[in-house]
């Protein structure tokens, strides 16, 4: 079968495309300003990728059209498969139907941490010998690519709250029926499809609805939405980590800044972590992971072990190079806690330098300026805070004014570069936050660094 992707450069699609190549069909794909690492990947694997929505690469027709959901009426891929009666599907339900069905899926969903967290559990499993199948939004170095069917059973799945196509608006998560379910946290994201943070609790409750009895759901015992999400309604077994009270999961940071952690369970000792992560946030993906990974038979002895030698994400504080001595990360924060969590994590880990982190408001939330009252506050611990401030819907100036002389805006990315090229200094560390390809920003600052005299 011949299946045509729209959208195919997106995290969840191009995992997409990787089962679908892995389930031997033929498969091409559209997309326009691919960016890496999804971009490497679909190279890598010899998937042909047309540039831009032209309705020609939908001659002659493929048997299948799956849609992403950046795509939208109007763009003229999309029109011309509906007027051609092209028969067509959504990436969720594609996967449910193709990849899920009749496997013990485990989900992790949340608003923060489910890639990291995603690529923990997949890894763990395949540690433990379980040949686990797996589609994540980002690429693990233990994995290697993003999305593989597996050998056995059990099925690895981020699962995105985000809606699901322009003609199925219900999250994507709603398609993948977990058996084991992990639930992270619950902020309000995404303002372009919801309204406010209750429509987002409205979904993660037909989330919970589809968990059978025999399942489990993991859960961030010290997060209040999410206990008013359970409380709408549960009907499956619960097992809490973070939470006040003795019982369920904890970590003792043994190192400040949490590379080594006591794991705890019921208010034992269970095993020490000492791994290559950093900060609270990863010690509560880690305590989700342990336990879901549990539910399927891997013991927490293992799990440690797993994590242990557990080598992180893309993007996620992905150390890019250290030209003259300076530390470039890439990072794909774009959510004041996620940017708080990862800097406060940098911090407590930091010997000598400073930090500086450069940011692109890129996601629509940002964009529309939601999150304007707490952006600022998020990146205390960065010592200065370059800001890349073009087209945006809210007055940067005013939403920083807090940081004074320890801001840059520049709506030029070449001055940008410059800018922040000229202030760093052997010993310094320097963050990039955006969930984009920030007009190939990395590779342009290593240039600029290495060049400096």
């Amino acid at each position: 079968m011949h299946v045509h992707i729209l959208g195919i450069g997106g995290t969840f699609m191009a995992g997409v495309a990787l089962l679908a190549r892995a389930a031997g069909h033929t498969v091409t794909g559209s997309d326009a300003g691919l960016y890496p690492p999804m971009s490497t990947q679909l190279a890598d694997a010899g998937i042909d990728v047309m540039d831009g929505y032209d309705a020609a690469h939908l001659k002659p027709a493929p048997d299948q059209v799956i849609i992403g959901n950046a795509m939208t009426r109007g763009n003229p891929a999309v029109e011309y498969a509906l007027d051609a009666g092209l028969r067509y599907v959504s990436g969720p339900q594609w996967l449910a139907e193709n990849v899920l069905d009749g496997r013990w899926v485990l989900a992790v969903a949340g608003t923060h941490g489910k890639t990291t967290t995603s690529s923990m559990l997949a890894h763990v499993l395949q540690y433990a010998g379980m040949a686990p199948g797996y589609l994540i939004g980002g690429i693990a170095a233990d994995l290697g690519q993003s999305a593989a069917m597996g050998q056995s059973d059990f099925f690895v799945v981020e699962a995105d709250e985000y809606d699901t196509a322009f003609f199925d608006k219900r999250s994507k998560f709603v398609h993948y029926r977990p058996r084991t379910l992990i639930l992270n946290n619950l902020e309000f994201d995404h303002a372009d499809i919801f309204d406010d943070l209750e429509a987002i609790k409205r979904q993660f409750h037909h989330l919970v609805r589809t968990v059978p009895a025999a399942g489990q759901i993991v859960h961030n015992g010290a997060d209040a939405e999410l206990d008013d999400v359970l409380a709408r309604g549960c009907w499956t077994p619960t097992v809490a980590f973070d939470g006040a009270s003795a019982q369920g999961w904890h970590a003792e940071p043994l190192a400040v800044d949490g590379t080594r952690l006591a794991i705890r369970h019921q208010g034992e000792r269970v095993g020490e972590l000492e791994w290559a992560l950093t900060g609270e946030h990863n010690a509560a993906n880690a305590l989700a992971t342990i336990a879901a990974a549990r539910h399927v038979g891997v013991t927490p002895t293992v799990a440690i072990e797993a994590l242990s030698v557990f080598r992180g994400v893309k993007r996620r504080m992905e150390l890019r190079g250290t030209p003259n001595d300076i530390r470039l990360f890439d990072d794909f924060a774009h959510h004041p806690t996620a940017i708080r969590t990862t800097l406060a994590g940098l911090r407590a880990g930091h010997h000598g330098g400073r930090i500086l982190a450069v940011f692109e408001p890129r996601s629509n939330t940002m964009r529309r300026g939601v999150h304007a009252k707490t952006l600022a506050a998020s990146f205390a611990d960065a010592d200065h805070v370059f800001v890349y401030d073009a087209d945006l819907d809210w007055d940067a100036a005013a939403v920083f004014e807090n940081l004074g002389e320890g801001l840059t805006r520049r709506s030029d990315l070449e001055e940008l570069v410059a800018d922040v090229a000229a202030a760093a200094k052997p010993g310094d560390t320097v963050v990039v936050m955006s969930n984009g390809g920030f007009g190939g920003i990395h590779g342009k600052l290593l240039a600029a660094l290495a060049q400096q005299t």
